[in-house]
């Protein structure tokens, strides 16, 4: 078979890729070695993950705040095999909806794992031994990210487990230790709190959430902490040893100092992840990487080989699926002539804990490092209406702005639907606008946005509520 675009790959950044090639008149087929489309994202990632956070801030709420509000319904009992299969009952809603939109815009579906065969040459290996030869005048790697390691500590997937398994647990553990401090961490940690365990986060570094805004994660570290979570920070992991189905942690200063051992259940390994590039072949046609294990890029996303091209985790920049989209948009209309571009200073991050936390742009620390003047306006949601009548008041909205233009740079905000709420100072960022233009907005009443708007405000040392 012979196409104008092969892509490999059909998480988010593959299957978004695709659509908008065919879209765009190209011939395009997709190869993809899992049973279903969607990727790590829609399969054991994004989305089962926010299924379960979904899931489990319901039983929490059932069980500790329906009553503050005259709700009586008695202690909630919790189904956990069940609520496994309304994850699953997301997961295939929307894995198959993929399949469904490849159908629609005439893409075709290979399966089997791809392997780069020469110029213009996309080998898939099937499981049965079978395989296929697609002839292409391009190709775009759309492979996604893996779990990255801990040195020394097998996982297993039961006791020792990655993302993946957190996913699955077939009880709740009565102590689950979490390695890493990051969004992965923090966000299945909340999960399986609600639930009923007791939950040790152990960091390397002095604070979680690292690369985000420092007063983000100082003030989210204390609303974790009232929750519940445990944090043993400058700290790590030396070993894991595993006897009669539980697990010995033992744990040492970062900088050096006496061991401790911790007892756990369940230990999961979120020290973050890595490209996958594994069996492409890239070495038979040259493909060059950087010392991180990505694919090198140039900014029309061209890898040093010419028809390969290479988008989302597998090349520099944030690992989150909506950037990956957007590389998968942006690439497509290149190969047909367009002119694709995505604005890396305007890609929000959202960790979907509760309360959320969600960013975009310049962090305060960044901005310093940089030497950028700014002008800091914030404002707390124990100030806004709307917060207070629902007792969602922990957080605030935090906008930095240029102190000569008033040109946003960066926003950050910890409080509840918060990965919403950053969608309006991103699309205003895009725009170029001031925090004046944000404050000058007319924003209704009452909602969690006034919050956004009042911290615009604030950057002009004007905000009306505080």
């Amino acid at each position: 078979m012979s196409y104008d675009l092969v892509v490999i790959g059909t998480g988010p950044g593959g299957y978004v890729c695709a659509i908008r090639a065919a879209q765009l008149g190209l011939k395009t087929a997709v190869v993809e070695k899992r049973a279903a489309h969607g990727g790590t994202c829609l399969n054991v990632g994004c989305i089962p993950s926010k299924a379960l956070l979904h899931a489990s801030e319901a039983f929490e709420e059932a069980g500790k705040h329906f009553a503050d509000m005259g709700v009586m319904v008695g202690a909630p009992e919790l189904d956990l095999a069940k609520m496994m299969t309304f994850k699953q009952d997301g997961v295939d809603g929307n894995t198959k909806g993929v399949e469904f939109l490849l159908k629609k815009n005439g893409i075709d579906a290979y399966r089997g794992t791809a392997r780069l065969a020469g110029a213009g040459r996309v080998e898939v290996l099937s499981e049965d031994g079978g395989n296929q030869l697609l002839e292409t005048k391009n190709v775009v790697i759309a492979t996604g990210s893996d779990v990255t390691k801990l040195p020394g500590v097998t996982i297993d997937e039961t006791i020792v487990v990655s993302s993946t398994g957190a996913l699955t647990l077939e009880k709740v553990p009565g102590k689950l230790l979490i390695i890493g401090a990051g969004v992965i961490g923090l966000e299945l940690g909340s999960v399986w709190r609600r639930l009923g365990s007791e939950v040790t986060v152990v960091e390397y570094l002095d604070r979680i959430l690292p690369g985000m805004d420092g007063e983000v994660g100082k003030q989210f570290q204390r609303i974790l902490g009232k929750q519940g979570m445990q944090f043993k920070l400058s700290s790590k992991v030396t070993g894991v040893t595993v006897k009669d189905g539980a697990a010995t942690v033992t744990v040492e200063p970062a900088a050096g100092g006496e061991a401790e051992t911790l007892q756990a259940d369940v230990v999961l390994v979120a020290i973050g992840r890595v490209p996958y590039t594994e069996g492409l072949g890239l070495e038979t046609v040259g493909v060059g990487l950087d010392n991180k294990g990505r694919i090198q890029t140039d900014s029309h996303y061209a890898t040093n080989v010419t028809g390969i091209y290479a988008i989302g985790d597998v090349i520099a920049g944030p690992m989150l699926a909506h950037k990956a989209e957007d590389e998968g948009v942006a690439v497509a209309e290149l190969l047909a002539g367009q002119s694709g571009h995505v604005n890396y200073g305007v890609i929000p991050n959202v960790v979907y804990t509760y309360p959320e936390v969600a960013s975009v742009g310049k962090t305060e620390e960044e901005l310093k490092k940089d030497g950028i003047a700014y002008n800091s306006g914030k404002f707390p949601f124990t100030a806004n209406g709307r917060a207070k009548v629902n007792h969602t008041t922990d957080g605030f909205v935090k906008i930095l702005a240029d102190a000569t233009t008033d040109r946003v740079l960066g926003v950050h905000i910890v409080g509840a639907d918060a990965g919403n709420l950053i969608a309006e100072v991103a699309v205003a960022m895009e725009f170029g606008a001031s925090a004046e233009d944000v404050a000058r907005t007319c924003h209704a009443h009452p909602t969690l946005t006034e919050a956004v708007k009042e911290a615009a405000l604030a950057v002009g040392k004007r905000a009306i509520h505080i």
